[in-house]
């Protein structure tokens, strides 16, 4: 699953740190899934979707 996190989150003028502090995580948790290290809950994913002024489904995308 690849996810579009880094390049909202720039638009956005948030930090790594902004965003894990907004979200309740930790910013090595936004680095994972950043990184495509880490798929998050869905719980977290809608959280950050909220924060980035997006939907789940523009967030994330499944990988063919």
């Amino acid at each position: 699953m690849r996810n579009r996190i880094k390049e909202l989150r720039k638009a956005r003028g948030f930090r790594q740190v902004d965003l894990a502090d907004k979200s309740g995580v930790t910013r090595q948790t936004i680095i994972a899934i950043e990184n495509d290290k880490y798929n998050p809950s869905l719980e977290l994913a809608m959280r950050l979707a909220r924060l980035l002024d997006t939907t789940v489904e523009e967030l994330f995308q499944l990988d063919d």
